[in-house]
């Protein structure tokens, strides 16, 4: 970190420099730099941060005391954070009430919003957090928010035709680096404490390190969704016999912010051509199906569209935490050729999926943010068909390939997973456990037809810092000995990490590897289980209980909800 010292001088004992401060991205390139003054303290904890002149720059002006505590800075760079959301919600209002005529920015604008207010929530969450102790919290929460912030400004990208749209990026990307700062302070006070004079910048297993120990692997995990549930409300078919005619009519009847009760939704066998959300606001809620292939929800909207983007392409949305699901299909029937259509997406914070299936092509399953569970479910797809940026474990799942071109003959490349991480600080990735990696019937029979042409991989790094590992799973033959595919040239080979660790099956030898992905050291794997990477053994129900209201009541206490 270079900062610039022109005076110094010391008053009473605290040390302080002087510096100058850079042009914000919506400062006129005329006005004359700023210059503030900060202390040792902040020095120290700016050090930590990937862009420390911001750092120091950002918390000068705020109100901190002469001597602050590593926990006050820290609060007082979660609240610039803060204040900056509010500003960009203001900006990005501008820009959707002069879009009128324009669908694009419209919809780039809207999807700009939702996001931001979900950012705004999880930053309020995240101060709760740290009162009470719970970093890990805090972490998963704050990595969303950055997250979301990152999404605006890339939704924007695709509908930067004014000066308005191109003030907002440029404010929307000074507001990325003061909540990445805030989340690498918060990382380093996680693993440091107080002693500032010790926090880095944040570190990756590219680096050697890894976080959590505990010793063995951790695998033994069996928690999921709960044994026996009672059905709040019926959806069925006909609507008859005072059952629901539609999901979101159950959905839209439970209550809000329950944050200390499930709300169960039984879903009666039949097949639903509907269109879904679980809103922010309704929490624990359950669907409960009646069996894989016979409670099937349908939708076929696809980002070919006018006017729909990925993320509202899928067929059911969930934003409220502590969403489960059991015994569906969950599907996006847009063919190979329709480019981006999720079949499920998930923001919901302490998720649990369990013997689920979900059909699509590219992108079926968008695991978009926060901490998920997914156990016994299969999963189907041909190109980027597990993504997201969310801090998601498979076990015990099958991940399928399916055929991808309408003349699959021709042969294609396909990956699995394209993790998004954006910086090295956020707590997410994907593990894959104890999982299948095969194809469908379908697509096998092309596959053995004429292997050399069709090309399957574990993963390309969607984003800078995507992070993917596979733990104990059976690679089937038609994963390329390479294992993992670019994205384009050498972007994000030096900065991911896609790790593997005791795979079994023809497709795990890695011999053929590329040089850039690793084998996971096994005083390592540990890092990588439920209850490190993330802390389901506080909130996942055991697999035995009845009900686990203690469970729930434990994670409401604990993690604040509403």
């Amino acid at each position: 970190m270079t900062f610039v010292k022109e005076k110094e001088k010391t008053l009473g004992k605290v040390q302080f420099l002087r510096h100058r401060l850079p042009r914000s991205p919506l400062q006129p390139s005329q006005q004359p730099p700023v210059t503030f003054v900060f202390s040792f303290p902040i020095l120290h904890a700016c050090k930590s941060t990937r862009f420390p002149d911001q750092c120091g720059s950002s918390l000068s002006h705020s109100s901190l005391p002469p001597n602050p505590s590593p926990l006050q800075i820290l609060q007082s760079a979660i609240a610039l954070s803060s204040d900056g959301l509010t500003t960009a919600q203001s900006l990005v209002k501008q820009i959707l009430d002069s879009s009128a005529t324009n669908l694009n920015r419209t919809t780039a604008a809207k999807n700009c919003l939702e996001v931001l207010r979900n950012s705004d929530y999880r930053i309020s969450l995240t101060n709760d957090a740290l009162h009470r102790g719970r970093t890990k919290d805090a972490r998963a929460w704050l990595s969303a928010s950055l997250l979301y912030h990152y999404d605006c400004w890339s939704a924007l990208k695709y509908a930067n035709d004014t000066q308005l749209v191109d003030k907002t990026m440029a404010f929307l990307d000074s507001l990325i680096g003061l909540s990445s700062n805030a989340l690498s302070m918060l990382v380093a006070y996680d693993i440091y404490g107080n002693d500032t004079a010790a926090w880095t910048p944040p570190r990756t297993e590219r680096d050697g390190f890894w976080e959590g120990g505990g010793g063995g692997s951790g695998l033994g995990f069996s928690g999921g969704f709960p044994a026996k549930v009672t059905a709040d409300a019926t959806v069925c078919k006909d609507g008859s016999g005072g059952c629901y005619g539609s999901i979101q009519k159950a959905v839209d009847a439970a209550p809000e912010n329950a944050a200390a009760r499930r709300f169960v939704i039984h879903i009666k066998e039949g097949v639903y051509e509907e269109i879904v959300r679980v809103p922010l606001e309704k929490k624990n809620v359950v669907f409960l199906g009646d069996g894989m292939g016979k409670t099937v929800i349908t939708g076929s909207l696809n980002a070919g569209q006018p006017g729909i983007s990925t993320y509202n392409t899928a067929t059911l949305g969930v934003l409220g935490d502590g969403f489960m699901a059991s015994g569906l299909t969950i599907q996006n029937t847009a063919g190979p050729d329709a480019h981006q259509a999720v079949a499920f997406r998930s923001d919901s914070d302490l998720s649990v999926i369990q013997d689920c299936e979900f059909i699509g092509n590219q992108d079926t399953l968008y695991a978009h943010s926060l901490r998920q569970f997914y156990k016994s479910c299969k999963i189907q797809g041909n190109v980027d068909f597990i993504f997201g940026n969310s801090a998601s474990i498979f076990q015990d799942c099958e991940i399928l390939i399916r055929p991808r071109q309408l003349k699959p003959e021709k042969g294609e490349n396909n990956a699995i997973t394209a993790h998004g991480r954006t910086d090295p600080a956020q707590s997410t990735g994907f593990v894959f456990q104890n999982c299948l990696i095969n194809g469908t019937q379908e697509y096998m029979s092309l596959y053995y037809s004429k292997p050399k042409v069709h090309k399957n991989f574990l993963g390309r790094p969607w984003k800078e810092y995507s992070r993917t590992v596979f733990i104990h799973c059976n690679l089937e033959a038609l994963v390329s000995p390479s294992g993992w595919m670019p994205w384009s040239g050498d972007f994000a080979l030096k900065t991911l990490f896609y790790g593997e660790f005791e795979n079994s099956g023809v497709g795990s030898k890695t011999s053929e590897r590329v040089g850039w992905s690793s084998q996971i050291p096994a005083q390592h794997v540990f890092s990588y289980s439920v209850q490190n990477f993330i802390q389901g053994d506080e909130w996942i129900p055991s697999s035995e209980s009845s009900n686990d209201q203690k469970m729930l009541n434990k994670k409401s206490k604990d993690v604040k909800l509403d």
